[in-house]
């Protein structure tokens, strides 16, 4: 089975959804915005919306309601910079994701999202419309020189695949850890530079002259991979499947030929990349960091570890149950293993709080 089939997040809107647990990815988007707002800024300074229309994308995208954050709160942004101007061009909105991705959840709620100020059904009125656009934006989505603007949020650490070779040199890690061997961390690194010099090839291609991108992504702060802060996350739920293993609840063999494809770069390698690979320049990149059980609807509450655990838990869960079913087949009991999984995140949140590091780029076509 491909990547694609096992890689979109949990569907609809039960208590197992991605759209029901993602309050950390909006958390991340939420820190975004005076980035996107001071690009778009710069776009209108630079001559403001000239063109008749506007195509801007969503990459990766997902379910639920942060699928839609992209959209209205662009809207809003063009709005105030087009305030005392006469022009009138329109917007084209593409959420972009997997032919997986559960994108009839997601147009239901783009008939009747209302985020206070408007109805996004009614988009149309104002010259604004959306789109969905299934299709790995590790390909060609756009014609050439169609695209003004790209926006994307916690998608790009994801690779096109697994790094071959990986099966019998990364026993009992999912990930990259302190265990694996130099050839795993190199196999890694390799595919995440020619991923994400595809990527960026591709919106290169698509780009108008001067088009603009904003990339947010789970990084790294130390530029050695096998740092325990990197992926101490996909460490424990590495340990949760053995201590499974051990019980003769899941078979070695699986265990030892599962690994993620996930890539956390530092910012030197993001860097190089951009620079090298040539269609872009960087206008800013940033890190911050944000807690693993981030959640505004929380966050003032006195720490509890069990509900941290189970927060982080259940968001690990909505992404990554696809491909443990697949990979694991009717062995894998997911209710079972997140509940391990959970209590023992808690154990580790209430001794040290442990935060993602994210990098935030904004980019200008050359």
């Amino acid at each position: 089975m491909g990547l694609n089939k096992t890689l979109p997040t949990n569907p609809g809107d039960g208590k197992t959804s991605y759209a029901n647990n993602s309050s950390f990815q909006n958390v991340v988007i939420s820190k975004t915005w005076d980035l996107v707002d001071e690009t778009l800024r710069n776009m209108w300074e630079k001559g403001g919306f000239s063109d008749d229309c506007y195509n801007m994308v969503d990459l990766g995208c997902a379910s639920g309601p942060n699928s839609l954050s992209f959209v209205t709160h662009v809207i809003h942004a063009i709005q105030d910079l087009r305030k005392n101007s006469n022009d009138s061009p329109e917007f084209r909105f593409f959420l972009n994701d997997l032919p997986e991705n559960d994108f009839n959840s997601l147009f239901k709620l783009v008939e009747n999202f209302n985020d206070g100020k408007e109805v996004v059904c009614q988009l149309s009125r104002s010259g604004c419309f959306v789109y969905g656009l299934p299709g790995s934006f590790y390909s060609r989505l756009f014609p050439r020189k169609t695209l003004h603007f790209a926006y994307s949020s916690n998608s790009l650490h994801w690779l096109l695949q697994v790094p071959r070779g990986l099966e019998s040199e990364n026993k009992e890690n999912i990930y990259i850890s302190i265990t694996s061997p130099p050839e795993v961390i190199d196999a890694y690194a390799e595919q995440y530079k020619r991923d994400f010099s595809t990527f960026l090839r591709m919106r290169g291609e698509e780009m108008v002259p001067g088009g603009r991108m904003v990339l947010t992504f789970v990084g790294r702060r130390f530029e050695d991979p096998t740092s325990k802060e990197q992926s101490r996350h996909l460490t424990m739920l590495a340990h949760t499947l053995l201590e499974m293993v051990v019980q003769g609840l899941l078979e070695k063999d699986d265990l030892y030929s599962f690994n993620v494809p996930i890539y956390m770069p530092c910012q030197e390698e993001v860097d190089y990349i951009i620079n090298h690979e040539g269609s872009f320049k960087i206008d800013k990149i940033a890190t911050f960091p944000v807690r693993w059980d981030a959640n505004k609807l929380v966050d003032e509450l006195p720490f509890d570890k069990n509900r941290s655990g189970k927060l982080v838990a259940n968001c690990i869960r909505a992404f990554m149950e696809p491909m443990l079913v697949s990979h694991f087949g009717k062995l894998m009991n997911c209710d079972d293993l997140f509940k391990r999984y959970a209590e023992r995140v808690g154990e580790h949140l209430s001794k040290e709080r442990s935060e993602y590091i994210m990098l935030s780029i904004s980019l200008t076509m050359r």
